[in-house]
């Protein structure tokens, strides 16, 4: 039997995270986020923080299980009076390695309640009806915990991933600076746990050349790839749990451990733009431009900074008059919305630094007091595919708008590192300039402990740089979360049998097939209709094949358009300046079935998610990206 591979933390305090990987960034420069820290210093010196990172503490043990099943969607698994159906729904759904992760907390969870003489918790066996892994039964048994003949007989399920697919993943390992695949259809975990048992885990990726950075590409699967934004909100909010469970899982196999801190009581300011929660911006915001999901102070301070501070030497590094920028703050916080405030008049350093001081104010962290820990310890997993991985998780657990704010930041520090031949700003200058702004939150560049600051500015610096670079990456969700959702949503829908032997019989099932396209050879083809939003007319006939890809079925509709004459009136949110329709403005939805809303990527192969998702309708509809023709 293997041993519980030995944890490395994957979150001890903040500053205390950064596992250093020795000469992997020596010959950069650390010269901007020392200044920066500086800067940050000066610009807090006489403000009283009312609250700090280096408040928060850690959940005790038994705590801190509670709290992940809560937020995992499991609560009711710890509580006194159970609701099974929803446990249910939400475990069928797991991979393997993801059940295991959860059975970790459950038994970790009911061994504080015996150390604190408290009536303990279903057994874990109860609900599982199996043992997860061979760590799982290693961890029982260390603790003492009692095993009936009736779990022995179903100990061994699952105790180690399938090995099917080993030589497809040695294939996918290149060398740094070449184009790698980034495998989407299998659980990180799994990805993790075949790549262990088969040996292919590497040193790490010692990076010093930014053009030595690995370029990835995901591979777009019979249904295309999904981005955070393709989904419904219904939909979106089954993501973060899901994400939640499979970081848990993939930190299990790399043998990380993975804590958060629990975040503070916020104190409401008065102001109305700085240090104000992100959350209360938006509120405010969306009641003079609804469904806006950026705060309109930060694109403000962006598109001021594009239109003229993209070519300004030394943006975003050197910095503004402090005075300047507390005076800009104070003009923002009484004119911003009254349309009086001047752009035109400010200086670009000036916008730069108060643009840093909006992300340093916020009550909360950007990456959000939970997790901050967590984004900075990134640099713990040895393998530079896995920390994608574990990013890529991360920001899918982040908060919307912490999200869609996160992204329109590092979208702009793209632009500054695409002008590097004017403004001598390259990836590296703006990633140690920026990460003592996210990482560094209230106060923390004061906190620094001795011997740990190369630690904590490398570390720190190349996350920065890893989502800046990656970040059309990061921003996919992984087609094996999406194949859960859809599994959600069809399990809710049914009915369950709860008691012990229904539920053991039922989730000794789970998992045993792999996720496919489902292969129909009786049916080659398929004459579907394409319902439109724009039109006062029927709907558009479709005839499938196995070629047949959404970009197919809107050219098919421009060129009916084109045809049969449809009328302005109709189409007058498809056409350009010079009056023809153009299938780029359009997109194919679906909807209902086993998925709320799903927007199609072009490449999608109709046939086979018609084979996934019968019972759907599939909607055209204008792009919203596309300004409407008035």
């Amino acid at each position: 039997m293997s041993q519980i591979p030995q944890k490395r933390s994957m979150e001890p305090p903040l500053l205390e995270c950064m596992n250093s990987r020795a000469d992997s960034l020596d010959s950069l420069s650390m010269d901007s986020f020392w200044l920066e820290v500086e800067n940050i210093k000066q610009s807090t010196e006489a403000e009283q923080e009312e609250c700090n990172l280096a408040d928060v503490k850690t959940p005790e043990e038994g705590e801190a299980e509670a709290e992940w099943l809560q937020d995992a969607g499991l609560s009711d698994l710890i509580g006194d009076h159970t609701s099974d159906h929803d446990n249910i729904v939400l475990l069928s759904t797991l991979t393997k390695t993801q059940a295991a992760a959860v059975q970790r907390r459950l038994d970790t969870y009911s061994r504080s309640r015996r150390k604190k003489n408290k009536p303990p918790v279903r057994d874990v066996r109860d609900v599982f009806g199996v043992v997860n892994s061979e760590e799982t039964v290693a961890e029982v048994e260390e603790s003492g915990m009692d095993r009936s003949p009736r779990n022995k007989e179903t100990s061994n399920y699952a105790q180690k991933p399938d090995s099917r697919g080993l030589e497809d993943f040695s294939c996918m390992l290149g060398s740094p600076g070449k184009e790698e695949i980034f495998c989407t259809d299998i659980a990180y975990s799994e990805q993790a746990a075949i790549l262990h048992k088969g040996s292919f885990l590497r040193e790490s990726r010692k990076i010093k050349e930014e053009s030595a950075l690995t370029q990835f590409k995901i591979p777009k699967g019979r249904l295309g790839v999904t981005r955070i934004g393709d989904l419904s909100p219904q939909d979106m909010k089954k993501i973060p749990t899901l994400a939640l469970i499979e970081l848990t899982a993939l930190c299990d196999v790399l043998g990380l451990e993975l804590k958060r801190n629990k975040a503070p009581k916020q104190k409401a300011k008065e102001n109305r733009l700085f240090g104000v929660p992100l959350g209360t911006l938006l509120e405010n915001d969306q009641k003079l431009i609804p469904n806006t999901k950026v705060p309109l102070i930060l694109q403000a301070l962006l598109s001021c900074l594009e239109k003229k501070g993209l070519d300004t030497e030394g943006i975003l590094r050197v910095s503004g008059s402090q005075i300047r920028i507390k005076n800009l703050e104070q003009r923002l916080e009484s004119d911003f919305y009254t349309g009086l405030f001047r752009w035109d008049e400010v200086r670009q350093n000036d916008v730069s630094g108060l643009l840093k001081r909006f992300i340093r104010e916020l009550p909360a962290p950007l990456l959000t007091a939970e997790y901050l820990p967590a984004f900075a310890a990134v640099q713990n997993i040895l393998d530079l595919r896995q920390r994608l991985q574990a990013l890529n998780l991360l920001i899918l657990i982040l908060p919307e708008p912490n999200r869609n704010t996160l992204k329109a930041l590092l979208e702009f520090l793209s632009k500054v590192v695409a002008r590097e031949k004017k403004n001598k700003m390259n990836l590296w200058n703006v990633s140690t300039v920026i990460a003592p702004n996210l990482f560094m939150h209230k106060g923390l560049a004061n906190k620094i402990p001795e011997g740990k600051e190369k630690q904590l500015a490398e570390g720190a610096a190349d996350v920065v740089r890893m989502m800046i670079h990656y970040q059309d990456l990061l921003w996919t969700i992984s087609s094996f979360l999406v194949a859960q959702v859809r599994k959600l949503n069809e399990s809710s829908s049914r009915r369950y049998l709860f008691y012990d032997k229904r539920i053991k019989n039922l989730l000794r099932k789970i998992h045993t097939d792999k996720d496919k396209v489902e292969k129909n050879q009786a049916e080659p083809s398929k004459t579907v209709k394409v319902q439109t939003s724009l039109l006062l007319k029927d709907s558009l006939e479709v005839h499938l094949n196995n070629g047949t890809k959404a970009a197919d079925v809107l050219r098919q509709f421009q060129k009916h358009l084109s045809q049969n004459g449809w009328s302005i009136v109709n189409t007058v949110n498809l056409l350009k300046c010079n009056g023809a329709v153009d299938s780029t403005n359009l997109l194919l939805y679906e909807v209902g079935g086993n998925i709320s809303e799903h927007c199609l990527d072009p490449d999608t192969y109709l046939l086979d998610l018609y084979h996934i998702n019968p019972h759907a309708e599939w909607i055209i509809r204008q792009n919203p990206s596309f300004p409407r023709m008035l």
